[in-house]
């Protein structure tokens, strides 16, 4: 009941805030017409600039259809042979951390920035962020400060589009700071546990919202007369102080496990970024920054989007002295793996990254032919995720002729490299639990082996195994390959990384050298 009378003066006032809000006038007759498609438009589109006339459709991953993705490892690997991370363009072998740095990673950066994932334009416009709440609460037992922020992008180039990136930071405050911080895409993210008004407060709410209904309607009063004990907003019960203290254990919420290990958290949504569909590729920070018309080729996609709002996010907590921007980590699962990925790959700045169940387009390599195919997101359900040049590779009648997976001259193990020698921890479940098979985890654990030479190169460790990614063997489920800077763990749960936190977070903080000290 508490809940329902929050949320209905919520609503009101957010009714009253809209009632006198100004509508602030845009001649849109100055300014490239903004273009509205459909995804198959758009996709549409792109096909047509590429030269496509036909695309391969994507297996379905439902293995009783006639067309359903392939499981048989016999034809997994039409084109077995990766591209060697640690061979140069013009054939010379990578042999030292100096090259690695100076020629073989640049060329890797620019391949899989113009075949896979897109480029970031020349020209992005600033994010300023704003702290719009800023609150003081206790998470379990635990006490926070939380500061719900909004990331406004600078429109004033073109004023059609709006993007406000929206976060959420909450950091422990019964520990020695500065903090690290892990950054978790998801959902619409909330402060987690909103401090209440004391009973004097709430009673001044209570009249102020009584006399704001009368006002509205004077049928109102009579009513109140006739319940004059009645608060129409109470206050959300609290935590029994007296009640045992429940333990934080890998079972307990992810958030609580961070906080709990005095690691602070930030949650950000990726659709307040760039929408997760075609029809929004004219919309959010791309279609901003393309004055709402449709993507070249080479233009990112909402992966390289995400990534990028990340790395907005990390600016600002660069400027809070509560955080330890040198120790700040990514984390996704499914999509948002792949987006973690993505964020640790090409922002050095993140010292470690969590990449949960990510499959193609993540870890997964891409001329695997085992569940989700390169055909999966070379159609209109997936496309804008990534590059509009990777649609090329699902062409079976174009310009150019016919391409595969195989024709890719980079593979999701060289993104992976991209990470080295940061931490890296790529984490699934099991298909019996509903991680699918459809994911592929023996290929994204192929491409983890082939990643570790660079690991090696650059003095990190890797899984502690040969770099053979032909004839190494996915070990069995629960099996922890973590002792050096890349690690892998597949839990007994499915679409999630939850189990794997209560590894997960011990094996960073050794890593980052970062020892909790409760605050004197």
């Amino acid at each position: 009941m508490a809940m329902k009378r929050i949320t209905f003066f919520f609503l009101l006032f957010i009714f009253i805030h809209t009632s006198y809000a100004q509508n602030i006038k845009i001649d849109s007759a100055k300014y490239p017409k903004l273009v509205t498609y459909t995804t198959a438009q758009d996709h549409d589109n792109m096909k047509k600039q590429l030269g496509i006339v036909a695309l391969r459709p994507g297996p379905s991953g439902n293995e009783s259809a006639p067309n359903h993705a392939n499981y048989d490892e016999s034809v997994a690997n039409p084109c077995p042979q990766l591209p060697d991370a640690l061979t140069l363009k013009n054939g010379k072998k990578v042999t030292s951390a100096d090259m690695w740095w100076k020629q073989r990673r640049p060329e890797l950066v620019e391949d899989i920035e113009r075949e896979l994932y897109g480029k970031l334009p020349a020209k992005i416009p600033n994010v300023t962020w704003k702290e719009e709440i800023v609150d003081r609460e206790f998470v379990g037992r635990i006490p926070v400060i939380a500061k719900q922020l909004v990331g406004h992008v600078d429109n004033n180039e073109y004023p059609l589009i709006n993007v406000d990136i929206r976060m959420v930071l909450v950091v422990p405050t019964n520990v020695k700071g500065p903090v690290p911080v892990l950054m978790m895409f998801g959902g619409r993210p909330s402060v987690p546990s909103p401090a209440q008004p004391s009973p004097d407060d709430l009673a001044k709410i209570n009249k102020s919202f009584k006399d704001m209904m009368i006002k509205n309607d004077p049928d109102m009063k009579a009513v109140f007369e006739k319940y004059p004990a009645y608060a129409p907003i109470t206050r959300i019960a609290g935590p029994n102080i007296f009640a045992p203290v429940p333990p934080i254990d890998g079972n307990s919420p992810s958030t609580e496990q961070l906080l709990a290990a005095g690691w602070g958290y930030v949650s950000i949504d990726p659709s307040s970024i760039q929408a997760d569909n075609g029809a929004g590729l004219t919309r959010g920070i791309i279609g901003l920054v393309n004055k709402g018309q449709p993507r070249k080729p080479e233009d990112w996609g909402s992966l390289r989007a995400w990534a990028w709002g990340a790395s907005r996010a990390l600016d600002y907590l660069e400027t809070q002295s509560m955080v330890d921007s040198k120790k700040v980590g990514i984390e996704g699962v499914s999509r948002y793996g792949k987006a973690a990925l993505v964020t640790l790959a090409f922002d050095q700045r993140f010292a470690v990254g969590l990449i949960g169940s990510s499959g193609k387009g993540g870890a997964a390599l891409y001329r695997r032919v085992y569940g989700e195919a390169v055909e999966s997101l070379t159609g209109s359900g997936e496309y804008h995720w990534m590059a509009g040049n990777y649609i090329k590779y699902g062409a079976s009648q174009a310009s150019f002729g016919a391409k595969t997976g195989c024709d890719l001259t980079v593979d999701s193990h060289e993104l992976i490299a991209l990470a080295a020698p940061r931490l890296t921890f790529i984490s699934y479940g099991i298909p019996e639990k509903g991680d699918a098979k459809w994911l592929d985890q023996k290929g994204s654990y192929m491409s983890t082996i082939a990643a570790g030479s660079v690991f090696k190169l650059l003095g990190a460790k890797d899984l502690g195994v040969s770099n053979d990614y032909t004839k190494e063997v996915m070990p069995p489920m629960l099996t922890s390959m973590m002792d050096g800077e890349l690690a892998w763990r597949q839990h007994d749960g499915g679409h999630t990384d939850a189990p794997n936190f209560q590894h997960f977070i011990p094996w960073a903080s050794k890593m980052l050298k970062y020892n909790k000290a409760p605050l004197q």
